[in-house]
């Protein structure tokens, strides 16, 4: 199975698609990372930076899916673009894709979520408000069912959520204690 984490920057989906990965034994594949070492490599980050991290991450989660692995794709995936690469890596695995997307309700929780945020990701900056709010509104709506879990709740919370709509019982899953925010 592959599921594709998708929401905008510093809702918590990097949070839930850790803990899903924990649960499922299934690797988490961060496209942020990713580009985060392309742009560390010496070339300049740009769209074309973003869309090959996406590609890299698409080709190790082949791999994985190859493997008999189950895989969490964790990316902003507001684009169809992207979302295209990660059903292209089902579609050539035969791997089951789901979808699951992150929203934050609560805009204060939201904004301090970006404010406190240090991922280790240098070069790359830290998305602000107003990059949030560039995302809302380039953000191209799903096509296909999706999950949406609310990150106002906690992340154990969501990740029996999440579990139950992949279809996974929680006693088949390693580590059934939640974590908070």
């Amino acid at each position: 199975m592959l599921v594709i984490m998708s929401g905008a920057p510093g809702v918590g989906k990097s949070a839930i698609a850790d803990e899903l990965g924990r649960r499922l034994r299934a690797p988490v594949i961060s496209v942020d990372l990713i580009e985060a070492a392309i742009v560390r490599s010496g070339i300049a980050k740009s769209f074309e930076t973003g869309l090959a991290a996406y590609n890299v991450g698409a080709a190790l989660a082949e791999s994985h899916l190859r493997l008999g692995l189950s895989v969490i794709a964790d990316a902003a995936n507001y684009l169809e673009v992207g979302r295209d690469i990660w059903r292209s890596a089902a579609t050539k695995t035969r791997a089951t894709l789901e979808a699951i997307e992150v929203v934050c309700t609560d805009e204060a929780i939201h904004r301090r979520r970006l404010d406190e945020r240090h991922r280790g990701l240098e070069p790359l900056v830290e998305p602000t408000w107003t990059d949030v709010l560039r995302w809302r509104a380039e953000f191209e709506p799903w096509t296909q069912e999706r999950l949406v879990l609310d990150s106002v709740r906690p992340v154990g919370i969501n990740v029996e959520h999440a579990l139950s709509f992949l279809g996974v019982r929680s006693h088949t899953v390693v580590g059934l204690e939640g974590s908070g925010e």
